[in-house]
């Protein structure tokens, strides 16, 4: 069976404070997009992980999809073992959370075809488990959220009246060195105010922190963004802790840009 795990943006992302077990809470806004990884499941079989398509860093046996598979065998013996294909087509690494949506497809997809019945509340749990993104993607609708990012909260928000434009410029970011460059602080409007404005009047009042710290860095992200609103864009904005941009335009526009960019 094949299953499509889509990648999300953060419309805005607070990074509220820091915890006591070394995470931070947070206020981000969630929205799932369309582009998407292809994650094939065959079974029953050698357990054995395959990918294609992007180049995905480190060992195989470190991927999150097994890792997905070996949490919920721990729990659940009866599972057999299964051969896993993914071929990559979210950028990695471009604060699009593709492994987190292919960790928590794998989970959503193990419990139905193994019958688990396992609620959507300890889908999530689960999910938490793996990493702080990848709850989103059990619930897979525009959210909302705080703590690490697993209490969610549904908001009623839909663009599909808009062209989004993603731009990916192929650039890296050390997650874990983009938060040590924040202090974390409590804001003026929390995004869960502004999302419930049109979408025209973002711009000023729709915040992602990450940005200074990573356009000093990487000032061409700043170039990026900029261009996007001298091509017409209504919001811009960085997603997660970067490197893909976000453009929300008028329905039919276009950006022009060197960089790998996706229409959505």
């Amino acid at each position: 069976m094949i299953v499509f795990p889509n990648c999300k943006i953060n419309l805005g992302l607070h990074i509220v404070r820091k915890r006591t077990d070394g995470f931070h809470d947070l206020e981000t806004v969630f929205y799932p997009l369309q582009l998407t990884d292809a994650l094939e499941v065959l079974s029953p079989g050698t357990l054995q992980f395959h990918s294609s398509g992007i180049a995905i860093p480190g060992a195989p046996e470190d991927n999150l999809c097994l890792k997905a598979w070996h949490l919920l065998k721990k729990d659940f013996p009866a599972i057999p073992a299964i051969d896993i294909h993914l071929h990559k087509h979210i950028p990695i690494g471009a604060g699009l959370g593709g492994g987190s949506a292919d960790a928590a497809f794998m989970l959503v997809h193990l419990n139905q075809r193994f019958q688990l019945e396992l609620s959507q509340e300890r889908l999530v749990a689960y999910a938490a488990i793996l990493g702080s993104d990848c709850p989103f993607f059990v619930i897979n609708q525009p959210c909302y959220a705080t703590g690490r990012g697993e209490i969610m909260e549904p908001v009623t928000l839909d663009l599909k009246a808009w062209t989004i434009i993603l731009v990916y410029p192929d650039i890296h970011v050390n997650t874990g060195w983009a938060f040590k460059q924040l202090t974390p602080k409590e804001p003026e409007v929390s995004l869960k105010e502004v999302i419930k404005r049109p979408v025209e009047e973002w711009k000023g009042l729709m915040k992602n922190d990450f940005e200074v710290p990573i356009f000093e860095a990487h000032p061409e992200l700043a170039g990026i963004k900029a261009k996007m609103y001298q091509q017409g864009a209504v919001y811009a904005t960085m997603s997660g802790s970067g490197s893909a941009m976000v453009g929300i335009f008028p329905k039919a526009g276009n950006f022009k840009t060197d960089y790998k960019s996706f229409v959505i």
